[in-house]
């Protein structure tokens, strides 16, 4: 296949992952402060959307296995975009009802366009190597979407709030020029409908592989090293190192390394295996754990460091595991249903994640606002721990699987 084929089927994950962001960072606090909705209130109708937009994935993969992935990928994108943009222009009135209707028309739309848009690139993919470098090209643009949403709000105007209601009237335009790009340069690929065995059956089988469950089980121990800093970054930032005005770069800096690291981990997978190249990789992400460790008041530049090496860990962690899964995925011949699966085990990460580290830190006696005070203070030690150390466990976990199923997981088609 093509570079530019392969470009343009990349090029759609760009919008996906631009609304991505701003569904997980800035609506919570647009409806607390713009809104003035009550946490309490809010927290409950994302916690509800969140579970819904989780569990749906398995039956979107279902789905997927039983009618052409680019119409329901088409058919998915106008919801998306209508509940991405009702999001931040809602009715002064019933606005519980309308963050409840509009996420689950967001969700919905997301949720079916990706798993309708993983299972063709799977499809498109003549063999392993070409799965890999689809995949990369998908999270390269994914991630460059994630900086220009994370910019642009500050970009289209001087006030935080106006400026991401302002992000939700970019996405449109975004989502038509990508959209374009890729249904008129990638082909359909191969698609044969899957039986008509209910979902649980379905399901019952992709979980029936051992490999595709050994994948899962690193993919876990793996997504859980990282969502435990992402959920902490902030707080790590502003409390440890003091320095709360560097977030925003730093975490450009991570999310601009991963996306420049993709095509080492592509070429470095196709000379030594792809479950080699991700274990170097996670030897990486461990030595930046460790380092972060270490860290105190005013080590903003060292910081800057740990993000870059994270940052060229965590392309490896988007290119590889994904391809694995597609692997696997088609030769079950329902590759949807395990994308389905995939889908589901990297949202239910973050929530895993935030609902094991915030509590823990508020047990281990962490108070935010602590501002680089000694770790005997404010429970820093605590943080320090739960943001560098117990993602080095988890990460030290998924590489000890990865090697012990390294024969099995190293899949050539």
């Amino acid at each position: 296949m093509s570079n530019g084929k392969v470009l343009a089927y990349g090029a759609l994950g760009l919008p996906l992952a631009f609304a991505a962001l701003p569904i997980y960072v800035h609506v919570p606090r647009y409806y607390a402060e713009t809104v003035g909705m009550e946490l309490a209130l809010l927290g409950a109708i994302l916690l509800v959307a969140r579970l819904f937009d989780a569990f749906i994935d398995p039956w979107l993969g279902w789905l997927a296995d039983r009618v052409p992935r680019r119409p329901m990928l088409a058919i998915s994108l106008p919801p998306f975009a209508l509940g991405f943009i009702a999001l931040f222009n809602l009715p002064r009135e019933f606005s519980a009802l309308w963050l409840l209707g509009s996420l689950g028309l967001t969700y919905l739309g997301f949720s079916a366009a990706s798993v309708a848009y993983q299972a063709w690139g799977a499809a498109v993919g003549a063999d392993s190597a070409e799965r890999t470098r689809l995949t990369a090209a998908r999270e390269g643009f994914g991630l460059v979407g994630v900086v220009l949403a994370a910019a642009l709000p500050g970009v289209l105007a001087s006030d935080l709030s106006v400026g991401t209601a302002r992000l939700a009237w970019v996405l449109p335009p975004l989502l038509l020029v990508a959209a374009a790009a890729t249904f008129s340069l990638v082909g359909r690929g191969r698609f044969v409908p899957a039986s008509g065995q209910p979902i649980g059956r379905s399901l019952r089988r992709a979980l029936s592989d051992a490999d595709f469950r050994h994948l899962l089980g690193v993919f876990v121990a793996n997504g859980i090293a990282a969502a435990l800093p992402a959920t902490l970054f902030l707080f790590f930032v502003a409390d440890v190192l003091g320095a709360s005005s560097a977030s925003g770069p730093l975490l450009a800096l991570y999310f601009v390394a991963g996306a420049a690291s993709l095509p080492l981990w592509v070429k470095l997978a196709g000379r030594v295996g792809r479950v080699r190249a991700w274990g170097v990789a996670m030897v990486v992400a461990m030595l930046a754990f460790g380092g972060a460790g270490l860290l105190g008041r005013g080590d903003v530049a060292a910081f800057a460091v740990i993000c870059l090496a994270s940052g060229l860990a965590l392309g490896a962690d988007l290119a590889l595991p994904a391809a694995m899964a597609a692997d696997l995925g088609e030769r079950q011949g329902q590759s949807g249903a395990c994308f389905g699966v995939w889908n589901l085990v990297a949202k239910l990460n973050l929530a895993l994640a935030a609902g094991l580290a915030l509590p823990l830190l508020d047990v281990l006696g962490y108070q935010p606002g602590g501002e680089g005070v000694d770790y005997g203070e404010h429970g820093l030690g605590a943080l320090v721990f739960a943001y560098a150390l117990l993602p080095l466990g988890f990460k030290l976990l998924a590489a000890g699987l990865l090697w012990r199923w390294r024969d099995s997981l190293e899949i050539r088609s």
